[in-house]
């Protein structure tokens, strides 16, 4: 079996990520490759597409919240992504479970003998009149009948797992703070959820395979397990596995692919990339070597912006209060002259794009 190195799976996640070359293609097909975008910080999607994309107006990406053809919900890993309303549609009832067993295993205590059928269709009867309401207030109304259950565990409950659910703009607009609303998916979209067929077939577990490994791949699938946050998925692997090419990684695990997704040469020059906070380039993988050194593992968790240098988390970066709104980056290692110039060159860059144009002052700490 061929053994990928660390710097060639580098290289073919840059390249399905789009951070090898920025692509030429509209904001909805890139959010419909990546699988979505994780957007608990609701700015940082139009970073994450403005490394990715050659023309990207962050207006676009707007547009498609406002026009309901992409979505904000908990989905992925019980966190916020911004999707595609097709993918909403396709994913979240094979996320159902998965989203129920994470907020019960938070507030086990607190919702203790709670009748999740019956909370699931009072929430529906709340949210029938069409009215977006935070899940704060939908908490609190269902709490009136059930005084021996904490009122924000109930409204955790219902709108992120039981009762299909996405944020509401303005929230996740451009330059737009707003508070969270939120609204069921179907109202919101006016469309059906794809149920989970009767028979225990999983074609949307095995659309969600190949899905993950065009956009990070080759992978193991503990790496498809983190990044999903889904149980089961081993099924779903077995049923399209002869559909699938096999690696090694340099630790001995078994990789899997699609047999004609971009694999570059691991000597493929890898240009300086800002990404947002919690992006799934890093956050898609149980072993994130490929990307970030383990000493640096914590940053992609705790909500570092990073900066990709050859391809590998290299440095932080942040943008500076107030009316200079400068680019400062912090770099986590040495860096030559030349990457320092690159660093500088893409961090102004970057500083004009959120400033739109009224700076472009980057520095490196």
């Amino acid at each position: 079996m061929v053994v990928l190195s660390t710097r060639a799976l580098n290289r073919a996640t840059l390249a399905r990520q789009s951070l090898l070359e920025r692509a030429a293609v509209p904001a909805l097909d890139a959010v419909a490759h990546l699988c979505g975008l994780q957007a608990q910080e609701p700015q940082e999607p139009f970073v994450g597409l403005w490394s990715r994309l050659s023309a990207f107006d962050p207006a676009e990406l707007s547009g498609l919240l406002t026009g309901r053809q992409v979505v904000r919900m908990p989905l992925m890993r019980r966190t916020v992504h911004l999707v595609t309303a097709d993918d909403a549609l396709a994913w979240r009832a094979r996320h159902d479970a998965m989203l129920r067993q994470k907020v019960l295993a938070v507030y086990r205590r607190e919702l203790d003998g709670i009748d999740l059928e019956e909370l699931r269709a009072a929430t529906v009867a709340i949210m029938a009149d069409g009215v977006p309401r935070s899940m704060g207030e939908v908490g609190r109304t269902l709490a009136e009948h059930r005084p021996e259950a904490d009122a924000r565990a109930l409204g955790e409950l219902a709108m992120a797992a039981l009762v299909p659910a996405v944020q509401l703009p303005p929230r996740g607009v451009w330059r737009t703070k707003a508070g969270v609303r939120y609204a069921t998916l179907e109202s919101w979209l006016g469309r059906k959820i794809e149920p989970l067929p009767a028979d225990g077939s999983d074609p949307a577990g095995r659309e969600l395979v190949r899905r993950y490994l065009a956009a990070y791949g080759p992978a193991a699938t503990a790496d498809l397990r983190a990044w999903a946050g889904l149980a089961g998925l081993p099924a779903a692997v077995a049923a399209v596995r002869d559909e699938l090419v096999t690696f090694k990684d340099e630790r001995g695990r078994v990789l899997l692919d699609l047999p004609d997704a971009p694999r570059p040469d691991p000597d493929t020059p890898a240009p300086v990339r800002f990404l947002p906070a919690f992006d799934n380039a890093i956050l898609g993988y149980h072993d994130r070597t490929r990307i970030i050194d383990d000493e640096h593992r914590n940053l992609s968790v705790a909500g570092a912006r990073v900066v990709l240098v050859d391809g590998r988390v290299s440095a932080t970066w942040t943008v500076e209060p107030g009316p200079s709104g400068a680019v400062v980056i912090a770099p986590l290692r040495d860096l030559t002259r030349a990457e320092r110039a690159e660093l500088a060159e893409e961090g102004q860059a970057l500083a004009a794009f959120l400033s739109d144009g009224e700076t472009d002052e980057a520095r490196i700490a």
